[in-house]
């Protein structure tokens, strides 16, 4: 059973950082399509930043430049580090993986990018205050 959890979100003020993660358990591949979406209310889910277990990495434009996503070795755990955060940025964030190859820049430019993901977790919530 592949689970995952995130950990890390919280309340800061614009301006300020915060460093997501999601500690990832019983994944049986060796490679892997991972994310972070996030959905804020009476909004879909969108991506803001994936990457392939060989490194390439893709972001959605309006985060560029302020959010890094890494990821262990072992594809046992996969970070966001958020800087510059701005009230735009309120959401609840989600932690996604999938073994099946897709698109990176599909994942964070095309809203049916969310679709298709075998595991999700539970989601940690990120405050922004202006």
């Amino acid at each position: 059973l592949v689970q995952l959890v995130e950990s890390g979100g919280g309340s800061v003020q614009a301006g300020g950082s915060l460093r997501l993660s999601c500690a990832i358990s019983g994944y049986p591949h060796r490679s892997a399509y991972m994310a972070w979406f996030r959905q804020a209310p009476g909004t879909e889910q969108e991506g803001v930043a994936v990457m392939y277990s060989d490194g390439r990495t893709a972001y959605r434009e309006s985060v560029k430049g302020r959010f890094t996503i890494s990821n262990d070795s072992n594809l046992s755990a996969l970070y966001l580090q958020m800087d510059s955060l701005t009230p735009e940025d309120n959401a609840r964030y989600y932690c996604v993986v999938d073994p099946r190859p897709r698109s990176l820049e599909r994942v964070v430019s095309n809203p049916e990018g969310r679709f298709d993901w075998y595991h999700w977790g539970q989601g940690t919530q990120v405050t922004v205050s202006s």
